[in-house]
């Protein structure tokens, strides 16, 4: 992909470098990745142990800044932002999907959703509208009242979803999204997020593992903190 951001580009990436200090030692976790997503794709980060796929999906979700290099995400110059700034991009902008699900024990399904609309200060009535949509949407509004330890896996998962759509956001990022699940689940999991994609959502997936990338209409491969392969389904069928 071209290091020059696209019209259409909901995110750019260009020279993007990550380096960490481990006592006396540099460790260049990122070397220079260069790469746009547009709005609407469905997108596979791949990559063995060590490549630097978890560093750029913490890059990507505003987790963690580039040490050099320019990260642009719906218009806005990521690097030069304060942690505030940082915090209230990805409450706005982005909607975390953990392999652990990360739900509060105590609270229920409903103030789990509901919890990144306090965050963002929207007033009560619109919380409330917008919670009870995004459990509807998931399939589990029947199940508001129940905290996570009376859910299976699989429920629990959605209501992750749930609270990741629930401020609109401009990307879903899920990080190994099936990796605590039997194969079932995880299918049922996967057929959600390409539903979520045939409705419009920009979805980005962090996996190691093919059948999940394959639900992807392009791959990303990652080796030693560089691009090793970027290869959308068309191009790989044409080859």
């Amino acid at each position: 992909m071209s290091s020059v951001e696209r019209s259409g580009a909901i995110l750019s990436l260009t020279d993007v470098v990550k380096t960490y200090k481990m006592g006396d030692e540099k460790v260049h976790a990122l070397s220079g990745v260069s790469l746009d997503i547009d709005k609407n794709e469905y997108v596979a980060i791949m990559g063995p142990s060590g490549s630097g796929k978890s560093t750029l999906m913490n890059i990507i979700g505003c987790l963690d800044i580039p040490t050099s290099g320019i990260y642009s995400l719906s218009g806005e110059m990521v690097a030069d932002k304060s942690e505030g700034e940082l915090a209230e991009i990805r409450n706005r902008l982005i909607g975390f999907v953990f392999q652990t699900f990360n739900l509060i024990p105590r609270s229920d399904i409903f103030q789990n959703v509901e919890l990144p609309l306090i965050y963002g200060g929207m007033p009560k009535a619109e919380r409330r509208d917008r919670t009870e949509r995004a459990i509807q949407q998931v399939g589990l509004a029947d199940r508001m009242k129940h905290k996570p330890n009376e859910l299976s896996g699989g429920q629990r998962q959605r209501v992750a979803i749930a609270r990741a759509l629930v401020f609109n956001p401009s990307i879903i990022l899920a990080d190994e999204p099936t990796g605590n699940l039997d194969s079932r689940t995880g299918n049922e999991i996967m057929s959600m997020f390409d539903d979520l994609h045939a409705a419009g959502q920009t979805i980005i997936l962090v996996t190691h593992e093919d059948h999940i990338a394959e639900h992807a209409h392009r791959t990303i491969s990652l080796r030693d903190g560089k691009i090793e392969s970027d290869i959308s389904k068309d191009e790989a069928a044409a080859a």
